[in-house]
């Protein structure tokens, strides 16, 4: 190996400290930078690093595993007894079977295309499915391989150019819809297959919608890969926004929304970044786009829409580790108001961050009790959430302990 190779943490038995280095190193982050977002100082991080200072409590390996986005706890303890998968899931059933679709190369498929139409009817309901299910991805691993399939087919049998452009369209959406159900699941590289097939499939559609949408999806991956590529994030953000701007005055409901989902995505990695002022600049202009929406109006791809903003106040509140803004926005939110249960499930996790982040655990547990009834496939594939319960399963106070664990059990954090 050249002194400029990266070691593996995985080729012999290292220490924290050491793994920690390298598991930084790989995120492109300084000591300074990981002290910095821990709320400590370079010195530390290298007093971690070299072994000058001990391997921290579990809280504190657990905060620093969320900003390196670590996978596998194993990963950064070096214990293999226990392995517990934090910022990716156990790998859904379907994912093989998805993957395969994805994966495969439609030079010359066979199949009868069906019509546009009837692609675009198809995806609606899917959406409808998704927002509806409890275990969304499972019901999307069912739908996704045949509706990739058949949009690539819609696409190469497509005989004039206007035809051509309405299925790159569904072809891109289709790819989105891919994306909500491989993120979060231990394969990135296929993640990063389907973001980009939906960008270019946008491109090639002129579809000022499909390419807001696609931008949108292609930041959100940008900026869960680390604060290394939150400027990736911002950069295709801002150009999908850019595109789009000229076109607002007059544009429709879905384009509208799709324009303010980005403004809120350039808030959200601001609020990453902990940039204060630029954040809550960027919520209160989503806000003012959102407002021009219908009242009952829900973005199906984005959840854009005025109900969501009091969500997006609580994830920025968070995001920026402010506990108590975190529940003043939390207390203003109405979970209710959105109709889609994956998507409050996760509102409902940011809201348990902000309890977690205010001091109180115990509500921060009951708020992640209501986002397993909501969706339980959210919460399990969620790393913030399974944080939280790992922490408070080491909790001295007997009674939140044994609450922690039950809840542990049932994301199958723990066994029974």
């Amino acid at each position: 190996m050249s002194q400029d190779d990266t070691p593996d943490p995985y080729a012999d038995p290292l220490v924290f400290g050491q793994r920690l280095q390298i598991l930084r190193t790989r995120r492109g982050l300084t000591r300074e930078q990981l002290g910095g977002l821990l709320g400590r100082t370079g010195s530390w991080a290298k007093g971690l690093e070299t072994g000058r200072l001990k391997t921290p409590k579990l809280e504190v390996i657990l905060a620093i595993a969320e900003v390196l986005r670590v996978r596998d706890l194993a990963d950064l303890t070096g214990s293999q007894t226990v392995h517990i998968d934090l910022f990716a899931g156990p790998g859904h059933p379907r994912l093989a079977g998805v993957r395969a679709a994805v994966d495969a190369f439609p030079i010359a498929l066979r199949q009868e295309a069906p019509p546009t139409a009837h692609l675009r009817a198809r995806l609606d309901r899917a959406w409808r499915a998704r927002h509806r299910a409890p275990n969304h991805r499972e019901v999307l691993g069912g739908l996704l391989p045949d509706l990739i399939r058949d949009a690539q087919a819609a696409v190469q049998q497509a005989d004039r150019a206007v035809e051509r452009r309405a299925a790159q369209a569904v072809l891109s959406e289709t790819y989105s819809l891919c994306q909500f159900f491989v993120a979060y699941q231990p394969d990135a590289p296929l993640l990063w297959r389907v973001a980009e097939r939906g960008l270019i499939a946008a491109q090639e559609s002129e579809d000022p919608r499909a390419i807001g949408v696609a931008a949108w999806l292609a930041a959100q991956a940008h900026r869960d890969s680390g604060p290394s590529h939150f400027e990736a994030a911002d950069s295709v953000a801002l150009a999908g926004l850019a595109y789009l701007e000229p076109l607002l005055p007059d544009a429709s409901d879905g384009v509208l929304a799709i324009a303010g989902a980005l403004v809120f995505e350039a808030g959200y990695t601001a609020a990453r970044r902990k940039e204060t002022g630029t954040a809550w600049r960027h919520w209160d202009r989503a806000r003012t786009m959102a407002e021009r929406l219908p009242a009952d109006f829900y973005d199906p791809i984005t959840s854009f829409s005025r109900a969501i903003m009091g969500a997006h106040a609580v994830t920025v509140a968070v995001e920026l580790h402010a506990g108590g803004e975190s529940v003043r926005q939390a207390a203003a939110a109405d979970a209710l108001t959105i109709p889609s249960r994956p998507r409050r499930a996760r509102h409902r996790i940011e809201e348990a961050r902000g309890y977690q982040l205010d001091g109180q655990p115990d509500v921060a547990l009951a708020t992640l009790d209501k986002a397993h009834e909501a969706a339980p496939e959210t919460i399990k594939y969620n790393g913030y959430a399974k944080r939280i319960v790992l922490e408070e399963t080491e909790s001295k106070i007997s009674a939140r302990r044994r609450r922690a664990s039950e809840l542990a059990v049932k994301m199958g954090l723990l066994a029974a």
